[in-house]
């Protein structure tokens, strides 16, 4: 079993346990059977870890429910005035009411704050939905409000400690940067990096907006902030003389080079080595591929 199956059943287990009936009953949760809520006594979940819904697919969701209707019900909990609250399926609720519905199929359960918090993040890591930013929000939140401790997070999202702690060092970046890891222009992988800047300002502005503006991958982006941080060793690095190659190498990397159109490097030590070929295109890919093929 892969790792992304793992991670799959480690969050579909914590979702199960906060929600019975899809997995062991609880004491402190009725459990009771569908029923049609008007869409006007539904509240917004104030639990909720996503700032950004896409409008398109909320709008094709809208269009679904038109046809075929709200196929899963949504999960609330009795609030005052006999009002509900949202605590599972704000597309499904959006998008009906979109839809110009009155009412949604619904579970109504009693849950505990801590749990509507759990189950709203548990349900957008299992779609993938959040990203980095409200990710990192939502587990400081878990942490602050209801004293979780990473290990505890972790074990209840199917995320490594690891992760979470790297999530939450995320905060500390400047607001311009949080806003480019919301908006997808950075990657939790860049935002890790940066994090790691966060003593040296100006570095870390400087890294941020290269990183943005050359669309530097993650280990790009890495080096950049070694070599900001530690200037000394680039030079140094800079300074190493080039290895000498071997006539016969370079007479071989050359022929290699003009037979299939692609940059080469072959790398030979003692009669043992590898052979590197570089292509820019799928069109050299598939005339490499072709050429070295067995016939």
């Amino acid at each position: 079993m892969n790792k992304l199956q793992d991670k799959r059943k480690a969050l579909g287990r914590g979702l199960e346990s906060l929600l019975p009936g899809r997995g062991s009953p609880s004491k402190t949760v009725a459990v009771a059977g569908p029923q049609e809520i008007s869409l006007e006594l539904i509240d917004s979940n104030p639990y909720q870890t996503r700032r950004r819904i896409k409008e398109e697919s909320l709008h094709e969701l809208a269009e679904s429910i038109r046809s075929s209707g709200v196929v899963q019900p949504v999960v609330l909990r009795p609030a005052a005035n006999g009002r509900f609250q949202l605590v599972a399926g704000e597309r499904r609720w959006l998008a009906s009411k979109l839809a110009g519905k009155r009412a949604i199929p619904a579970v109504v359960r009693q849950i505990s704050n801590e749990q509507a918090m759990e189950i709203t993040i548990i349900e957008n890591l299992q779609r993938e939905d959040l990203n980095p930013m409200e990710q990192a929000r939502a587990f400081e939140r878990l942490s602050r409000e209801f004293n979780l401790t990473q290990e505890q997070i972790a074990s209840r999202t199917g995320k490594d400690r690891a992760s979470i702690a790297n999530f939450i060092r995320l905060l500390k970046l400047p607001e311009a940067i949080q806003e480019a890891l919301e908006s997808g222009q950075l990657t939790f992988g860049h935002g890790k990096v940066l994090a790691g800047l966060v003593g040296f300002p100006q570095h870390l502005e400087h890294a941020a907006r290269e990183a943005i503006a050359k669309q530097l991958s993650v280990r790009q982006t890495e080096e950049l902030a070694t070599n900001l941080i530690n200037p000394e060793a680039r030079a140094a690095k800079s300074e190493k003389p080039a290895p000498v190659i071997d006539p016969n190498v370079r007479e071989a990397q050359r022929s290699l080079e003009t037979a299939l159109g692609v940059k080469v490097e072959i790398y030979d030590h003692k009669g043992k080595g590898k052979i590197i070929l570089h292509y820019g295109t799928l069109e050299d890919f598939d005339r490499v591929v072709e050429a070295l093929a067995v016939k």
